[in-house]
């Protein structure tokens, strides 16, 4: 290539990322815009409580979040208190976002007083209920106490805790990273190149993401918005590090920049695109998933990791080449120097004495290892992943987990969060009649349009009205009939998310199907054992798919079968004892409530494919080194060459995932604790150690059926 051309092409390229980080640039505090935190954005896609809420609005007028509003003074309220409650019923009913609000009901001690205000189906909930809180802190007397709970108020909640997602938490990750790379490489210079090499590639991801979610293509909310941050600039970095190493070998070996990079190109092309790859045929597993919040981290996540792979190609090649050894000032590689020894007794440093008790102790090496990594799994046992109530899941101050609590002091708990039925009305009074049958439900009304309030009793306290001479409510109101359906309510004398509730939803599902075999129940306690359901039976069904999809990606990579079954069992051992080491300290360090059934699964997914990684970038070299030097000392080269830049890698990714636990959401945080742990042990021990002593133990069988399995002299 001319010399014309060798200036060319890199200033292109590195033009063309100046371009899209200056368009992309922008949309970093916009994602917001097209990031949704409402229940719908987390909902199993086929189960009969997302069926149920689809089909609610042809039953009532307003078909937003229900946000529950409850007033209490100790000792009892008072006239002025009453008083209040009437006027701040006056004012939520001129709100704009509020579809209809009810009368005051007061409790029967006395104490308190329930106010339920239904918002707009456009209306931001978090900000509504903003909006609503204020309203409630300027009506209320002194010594009146005011919270704001139910669905909308838990949906508030969330997205309050969602909202240092773009600037904190990318803060943090970037900072972590920073320091690491400076204490890593003592280059002022070189730090700079690879967080900007991840930096543009997320801002790429974001535009791409937030394009195709405003076009409706993706589906993105706080969690799929969180991980997109952390694995993109996790995984860019990663392979940029990569890249660096290649490249700084070959400045030792030519002398332009232009052939150095070549030649670095050649030796990090394939490892870096089966490592992407991995990545993003892992995560577009879940796809299978019915969870929509599961499904839609799916496509974004491999938009990520694609423009990761696409920036350490590219953008860092161009960037490297422009600064040549300068990036690496002050210890920068001169051409002709020797490169360090890595094996033999005149090696020196850390990965030399590892490389050397792996040779002399290698059987001994991996089963050590495994015993200890299967000891720390043990932990699983003690695992509790099928689910946590809707009041925990954000860590810390909660308004809404305060007044629900307020609210089971004084009303039936699940006041405000109703179970919906959804039956024939041909069949109105015996589905009336088995709901009211359910232990644990403390009333049932039907959707009424026509009504004041919006519903109209039914079954036997139907009944007592007429006797009395008409509901308060409207004695000519009938339940809304929509394509032959009713709709029901049953209030739960549990809070929606307590485990006494799950009992009651699924008992009540059993007797209503008794009365109508096509009846459906809905509403939020349904929401959470359908969710909780479909998340047991994502992990149960994507994660052998994942393996498989891995095990044949590494088979074709290294031309072998036994070496890539070593991988996913070293993986699958490691992820083991992360998945045993966390239950442990959610159980007896943080007292946790359990977990989301999402855990275990985006852990998998995000360790297995990413701890793949470093077994990729290790085993490659290895192979190369294999066919130069013999499969035993060829293990002993990789691990020496390696061993520095992976750590590293490894350290990076940790405390980029680690950075997910400054957002008090209570899966990112065990999420985070889990693949940052996980990721430290594949790269202490499973990369460093346990691999390379079944290798080496192995020798050339390990590259079965491979023509390095074939080679002579080294067992």
């Amino acid at each position: 290539m001319s010399r014309f051309l060798r200036i060319v092409v890199p200033a292109v390229v590195i033009v063309v990322w100046l371009v899209v980080a200056a368009i992309g640039g922008p949309f970093f505090g916009r994602v917001s815009e097209v990031s949704t935190n409402d229940q719908t954005s987390f909902l199993p896609a086929s189960a009969d409580a997302t069926t149920v809420q689809d089909r609610a609005a042809a039953f009532r007028d307003e078909t937003g979040a229900p946000a529950v509003i409850v007033l209490e003074r100790d000792g009892g309220l008072r006239d002025a208190d009453s008083a209040a409650a009437a006027t701040l019923v006056d004012r939520l009913a001129d709100r704009s976002d509020v579809d209809a609000v009810s009368p005051p009901i007061p409790s029967a001690d006395g104490d308190a007083v329930e106010i339920v205000a239904t918002l707009t189906s456009a209306a931001d909930t978090g900000t509504a209920v903003a909006a609503i809180r204020t309203d409630v802190d300027d009506a209320l007397p002194d010594d009146v106490h005011g919270y704001v709970t139910g669905p909308a108020g838990f949906t508030a909640d969330l997205t309050e805790a969602f909202a240092g997602i773009d600037g904190i938490l990318l803060g943090v990750a970037l900072a972590a990273v920073f320091v690491i790379l400076v204490v890593v490489y003592r280059s002022p210079l070189l730090p700079f190149l690879v967080l900007g090499t991840a930096t543009f590639a997320l801002t790429a991801s974001i535009l791409v993401v937030w394009a195709l979610a405003k076009a409706g293509v993706v589906t993105v909310n706080g969690q799929v918005q969180g991980i997109l941050s952390i694995l993109v600039i996790g995984a860019a970095t990663d392979y940029a590090l990569l890249y660096t190493s290649r490249y700084r070998e070959a400045l030792r070996d030519h002398r332009t920049g232009w052939d150095a990079t070549r030649a670095a190109l050649r030796g990090s092309l394939e490892p870096i695109l089966a490592s992407g790859g991995t990545v993003i045929v892992g995560v577009l597993c879940l796809l299978l998933s019915d969870l929509n919040s599961n499904k839609a981290l799916g496509p974004v996540a491999a938009i990520g990791v694609a423009f990761s792979v696409l920036a350490a190609l590219t953008l860092l090649p161009a960037l490297l080449l422009a600064f040549r050894r300068a990036a690496f000032w002050p210890l920068r590689p001169a051409y002709g120097s020797d490169h360090p020894v890595v094996t033999g007794p005149d090696a020196r440093g850390l990965w030399a004495r590892v490389a050397r008790l792996v040779a002399r102790r290698s059987r001994v090496v991996w089963i050590v290892c495994t015993v200890g990594l299967l000891a720390m799994g043990a932990g699983l046992f003690g695992l509790r992943a099928d689910g946590v109530p809707q009041s925990d899941l954000v860590i810390g101050q909660s308004q809404a987990r305060d007044g629900q609590a307020v609210l089971a002091d004084h009303f039936p708990a699940g006041s405000g969060s109703p179970a919906q039925v959804l039956g024939d009305a041909d069949r109105l009074d015996e589905l009336a009649a088995a709901v009211t049958g359910v232990r644990g439900v403390d009333d049932v009304v039907a959707v009424a349009k026509d009504s004041p309030t919006g519903t109209v009793p039914v079954g036997a306290e139907a009944q007592r009205d007429a006797t009395q001479g008409g509901a308060a409510s409207g004695a000519d109101a009938r339940p809304t009939v929509s394509d032959g359906q009713v709709l029901l309510q049953a209030t739960l004398t549990d809070a929606a998310d307590s485990p006494a509730a799950e009992r009651t939803v699924r008992d009540l599902r059993t007797a209503v199907e008794r009365a109508d075999p096509g009846a459906l129940v809905g509403g939020v306690t349904a929401t959470a054992i359908d969710t909780n359901d479909t998340g047991i039976r994502d992990r149960t069904l994507i994660i052998p798919v994942v393996l498989v999809v891995i095990l044949l990606i590494l088979m074709l990579l290294l031309r072998s079968v036994v070496a890539p079954l070593v991988l996913i069992g070293s993986v699958i051992v490691s992820f083991a004892a992360a998945l045993g080491v966390g239950a442990l300290v959610f159980d007896h360090v943080f007292h946790f409530p359990g977990a989301d059934p999402a855990v275990p699964l985006f852990s998998f997914v995000f360790l297995v494919a990413l701890g793949v990684d470093y077994n990729i970038f290790l085993m490659t070299r290895v192979r190369e080194e294999s066919l130069r030097s013999g499969p035993r000392e060829g293990v002993l080269r990789g691990l020496g060459v390696t061993g520095g830049v992976i750590t590293s890698a490894g350290v990076v990714l940790a405390a980029t995932f680690a950075a997910l636990g400054v957002i008090p959401i209570l899966f990112l945080v065990q999420i985070a604790f889990v693949v940052a742990f996980g990721v430290l042990l594949d790269t202490v021990v499973v990369r460093s150690l346990l691999v390379p002593a079944i290798v080496h133990d192995l020798g050339r069988h390990a590259w079965w059926p491979s023509r390095l399995s074939r080679r002579p002299g080294d067992m």
